[in-house]
């Protein structure tokens, strides 16, 4: 997993040759980092990311100035020091992240990223079986304060207002075949509500078991960040954890994520939008092909709220 990658100057103007090669190292090591990318702005972080699809804003944070470029701000929002995939919440979230560095405190702040494929890979074979059979409910929608006990109540108060603006839930498979490398993939991370069709408790039990898996330390990897430092990762095949452990001193990343798919399981199952019916403009997320406003399963009512402080987290720290 991972590959550090130099003497490319990212930008816009990249030819179709160089960018193939970094897709390339990129669904084969599913994170590549670029050190020394101080040239770029927001304009080219965004041009650059358009050479790998097509850039799409956050579905329910808006951007200040127009652009799909997301702050990651330690000034702003919850930290989350936890392990996720950006955006699960929605039936096709995000196929790749830009990371660039803007701001980086003078010690702590570092990122790792987990490798979901070889998670997968390792499962024991029953276990493999069970995954393969498993769908599960992801949402915004969950008790910030729970997570976050540190965070001044107006500050969670006013993140809850803008994160969960419009609250989604989408059933996802828990085992997602890759469009591009045709791995299998576990889908989870702390968007994750409840498993469908299992009580509470067995819903639970199964999201200790599996995330186990996936953040072994020998299946991850550890970012020191340096100003200038772009990280690009694939989610459909990682889940990532920035570290809150740099005190008070400001961190600030910009993010350019590009539009995914709807994920696909092993049964040929794709995901389900369940909430809401309708999709509010602009949209994002929502590729052609996924139905909308299924009932849940029996069995999904679980205990969601205990759930939720168990297993969610805000889409605020890289």
């Amino acid at each position: 997993m991972d590959a550090v990658i130099s003497g490319v100057p990212l930008g816009g103007d990249l030819s179709a040759g160089t960018v193939a090669e970094i897709r390339a190292a990129l669904l084969a090591r599913k994170v590549v980092f670029f050190r020394g990318q101080d040239h770029l702005d927001e304009e080219a972080h965004e041009a650059f990311g358009k050479l790998l699809g097509t850039p799409v804003a956050h579905p329910t944070v808006p951007s200040a100035d127009g652009r799909c470029s997301f702050p990651i701000d330690s000034d702003h929002g919850a930290r989350a020091n936890q392990w996720h995939t950006d955006v699960t919440f929605v039936p096709a979230y995000p196929a790749f992240s830009i990371l660039r560095a803007v701001t980086i405190p003078p010690y702590g702040g570092n990122t790792l990223w987990a490798n979901a494929a070889t998670a997968y890979a390792k499962l024991p074979e029953p276990l493999r079986a069970l995954a393969d059979s498993l769908r599960a409910v992801h949402s915004n929608d969950y008790d910030h304060a729970a997570l976050h006990p540190g965070v001044l109540p107006e500050r969670l108060a006013r993140f809850r207002e803008v994160f969960a603006s419009t609250k989604y839930l989408t059933e996802h498979p828990v085992v997602r075949v890759h469009p591009e490398t045709g791995e299998r993939t576990l889908l989870l991370g702390n968007f994750v509500q409840r498993i469908s069709g299992l009580t509470g408790a067995d819903s639970r039990a199964l999201l200790v078991l599996f995330p186990a898996h996936i953040e072994r330390p020998e299946n991850t990897v550890r970012w020191q960040w340096q100003v200038g430092d772009v990280a690009i990762r694939d989610n459909r095949a990682t889940q990532h954890y920035g570290v809150d452990d740099s005190d008070d001193h400001e961190r600030k990343l910009r993010r350019v994520t590009i539009d995914g798919d709807v994920p696909v399981g092993v049964d040929g199952a794709a995901s389900v939008l369940l909430s809401p019916e309708s999709v509010p403009d602009p949209a994002f997320g929502i590729a052609s092909g996924a139905s909308t406003a299924e009932p849940p399963r029996e069995g999904d009512e679980g205990e969601p709220g205990e759930l939720r402080r168990a297993r969610q987290e805000p889409d605020g720290w890289a």
